[in-house]
Protein backbone atom coordinates (compact mmCIF):
# COMPACT_ATOMS: atom_id res chain seq x y z
CA UNK A 1 0.00 0.00 0.00
CA UNK A 2 1.80 3.44 -0.93
CA UNK A 3 2.12 5.97 1.52
CA UNK A 4 0.70 9.44 0.61
CA UNK A 5 2.15 12.71 1.22
CA UNK A 6 -0.29 15.20 2.53
CA UNK A 7 -0.42 18.81 2.34
CA UNK A 8 0.13 20.39 5.49
CA UNK A 9 -1.41 23.40 4.58
CA UNK A 10 -4.30 25.55 2.20
CA UNK A 11 -2.20 26.77 -1.05
CA UNK A 12 -0.59 26.53 -4.55
CA UNK A 13 1.28 23.28 -5.05
CA UNK A 14 4.27 23.66 -6.74
CA UNK A 15 6.62 20.88 -8.18
CA UNK A 16 9.88 22.91 -9.17
CA UNK A 17 11.75 25.77 -7.04
CA UNK A 18 11.08 28.49 -9.99
CA UNK A 19 9.24 28.74 -13.14
CA UNK A 20 12.91 28.34 -15.23
CA UNK A 21 13.83 25.45 -13.09
CA UNK A 22 13.88 21.45 -12.88
CA UNK A 23 11.35 19.60 -11.17
CA UNK A 24 12.45 18.35 -7.74
CA UNK A 25 10.97 14.94 -8.10
CA UNK A 26 9.78 13.33 -11.09
CA UNK A 27 7.19 9.67 -10.93
CA UNK A 28 9.67 7.12 -10.42
CA UNK A 29 12.10 8.91 -8.77
CA UNK A 30 13.95 7.09 -4.96
CA UNK A 31 13.27 9.52 -2.40
CA UNK A 32 14.78 9.66 1.19
CA UNK A 33 13.33 10.74 4.22
CA UNK A 34 13.27 15.02 4.33
CA UNK A 35 13.51 14.45 0.68
CA UNK A 36 11.47 18.16 -1.31
CA UNK A 37 9.25 16.92 -3.37
CA UNK A 38 7.33 20.26 -3.60
CA UNK A 39 6.75 23.49 -2.18
CA UNK A 40 2.79 25.13 -0.85
CA UNK A 41 2.84 28.47 -1.49
CA UNK A 42 0.63 30.65 0.98
CA UNK A 43 0.02 34.72 0.59
CA UNK A 44 3.79 34.60 -1.24
CA UNK A 45 5.33 32.46 1.78
CA UNK A 46 6.41 29.07 0.48
CA UNK A 47 6.59 25.92 2.72
CA UNK A 48 8.38 22.85 1.39
CA UNK A 49 7.17 19.74 0.85
CA UNK A 50 9.65 16.64 2.87
CA UNK A 51 9.41 13.06 1.81
CA UNK A 52 7.95 11.73 5.39
CA UNK A 53 9.07 7.73 4.26
CA UNK A 54 11.82 6.46 1.91
CA UNK A 55 10.88 4.85 -1.52
CA UNK A 56 9.90 5.22 -5.11
CA UNK A 57 7.32 8.18 -6.31
CA UNK A 58 4.32 5.99 -7.71
CA UNK A 59 2.52 8.89 -8.93
CA UNK A 60 1.70 12.41 -7.67
CA UNK A 61 -1.85 13.21 -6.98
CA UNK A 62 -1.64 17.17 -7.60
CA UNK A 63 -0.70 19.05 -10.52
CA UNK A 64 1.78 21.76 -10.15
CA UNK A 65 0.43 24.95 -9.51
CA UNK A 66 -2.40 23.54 -8.46
CA UNK A 67 -4.57 25.00 -5.20
CA UNK A 68 -4.40 22.52 -2.72
CA UNK A 69 -6.49 22.23 0.65
CA UNK A 70 -4.37 21.09 3.56
CA UNK A 71 -4.86 17.38 4.52
CA UNK A 72 -5.08 16.57 0.16
CA UNK A 73 -2.84 13.88 -0.94
CA UNK A 74 -0.42 15.28 -3.04
CA UNK A 75 2.24 12.41 -3.72
CA UNK A 76 1.61 8.95 -3.44
CA UNK A 77 5.60 6.46 -2.53
CA UNK A 78 5.79 2.92 -2.22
Amino acid sequence: MPHELLSPLPGTFYRRPAPDKPLYKNEGDEVAVGDVIGLIEVMKSFNEVKAEVAGKIVRFLADNEEPVMAGQALVEIA
